[in-house]
């Protein structure tokens, strides 16, 4: 008994140094990690802090988008033609920007949002299908989100059109005049997300 003493001594002498050894790195990396989460540069510019997407779609014959702007059966003119109002779009380029350049503060669950869509064809239904790329129409929405708990997001957004090219003028008879789809307007409204759906790189609240 009094041999194996010593030995069960020694061995923990032995075994100490390593312990403490981790112990302190251990305790250095936390450190050194909380230094750089607190660091004035993680203030802006978090992971994921610009997102979005962009989106190409082409419409076909028979079923271009109605951008509201023409009266359907167009009047005829005397030559027993159509009036030529040709704001029916073939394609359609659009996409999706958020903003959100704060990493800290409540001020992090602030980001801006931009979502503009281009109209681009010549067409007339029942009369004229072609595959023109004419632009036609500008519209877009912007405005500014708050995340809010539980998935929820307030939103501010105005939604505006404008007409490109000789869209910007009168098209004959048959042109409505109309400023697009809804035409301008701003509102105020929630958004709730579900599923998982939506910003995963944003930071978390």
């Amino acid at each position: 008994m009094k041999k194996i003493t010593p030995m069960l001594f020694a061995l923990t002498v032995i075994a100490a140094p390593p312990a403490v050894s981790q112990t302190i790195t251990n305790e250095g990396s936390s450190s050194a990690s909380h230094s750089i989460k607190t660091s004035p540069s993680s203030f802006f510019f978090p992971h994921n802090w610009i997102r979005g997407y962009t989106d190409f779609a082409v419409a076909p014959s028979h079923n271009e988008p109605d951008l509201g702007r023409c009266m359907y059966p167009q009047p005829v003119n005397a030559g027993g033609t159509a009036s030529l109002c040709t704001a029916y779009a073939r394609y359609l380029f659009s996409g999706y920007l958020e903003i959100q350049p704060l990493a800290r503060t409540p001020l992090r669950h602030l980001f801006l949002f931009f979502e503009p869509r281009f109209s681009f064809g010549r067409n007339i239904p029942q009369v004229s299908y072609e595959g023109s790329m004419e632009p036609i129409a500008y519209e877009r929405c912007i405005g500014a989100a708050f995340e809010l708990p539980r998935n929820l997001q307030l939103r501010v957004t105005q939604h505006q059109v404008d007409y490109l090219g000789r869209y910007g003028n009168t098209l004959g008879p048959a042109d409505l005049r109309t400023t697009g789809p809804y035409g301008l307007y701003a509102t105020v409204s929630v958004r709730w997300t579900f599923g998982g759906y939506g910003r995963n790189g944003a930071p978390a609240y």
